[in-house]
């Protein structure tokens, strides 16, 4: 088994705190195996498209959810959800983003590309954990999305 291949989550985070933060709060709700994370936006485009560094990755259909920083180095995260919402291969994955942006204009555009779900990070480090946990488990756990190869 490919870990690479069978991720179900993309963590699409570079603050160090608040990754090491979700990654923990994952694994308490024993979702942290199948995890891959992207520091910056171009590495969360080559994962997704498989492009660059993960241009040998061959699947998309295991990738359930996406969580989403939108203050990102390289490529910023509206224009990474522009691009999984504007492809019809990854159109219907889930996208969460999680961020410090309370801007009405960020949400408004977030919601105008398709965002599946637009969470404020808390400042809070238990109340944290808490959000990634329930928006861990419900995406993975009880959510239901049609597969990349239904739709073609």
């Amino acid at each position: 088994m490919n870990p690479v291949n069978d991720t179900e989550l993309l963590l699409v985070e570079d603050n160090p705190q608040d990754l090491e933060l979700a990654r923990r709060a994952l694994r308490k709700v024993h979702l942290g195996d199948r995890i891959h994370v992207a520091r910056d936006g171009e590495e969360a485009c080559d994962f997704i498209f498989c492009e660059g560094a993960h241009r040998n990755r061959n699947s998309l259909s295991h990738l359930k959810l996406i969580v989403l920083d939108l203050k990102l180095p390289k490529v910023a995260g509206v224009e990474v959800l522009r691009r999984i919402k504007g492809d019809p291969r990854t159109r219907t994955i889930p996208v969460v983003v999680l961020t410090s942006s309370q801007e009405p204009s960020d949400i408004m555009e977030c919601y105008g590309f398709g965002v599946n779900s637009f969470i404020v990070k808390p400042v809070d480090i238990d109340r944290f954990s808490e959000v990634v946990q329930e928006l861990g488990l419900y995406w993975l756990r009880l959510n239901h999305s049609p597969k990349s190869e239904e739709l073609t």
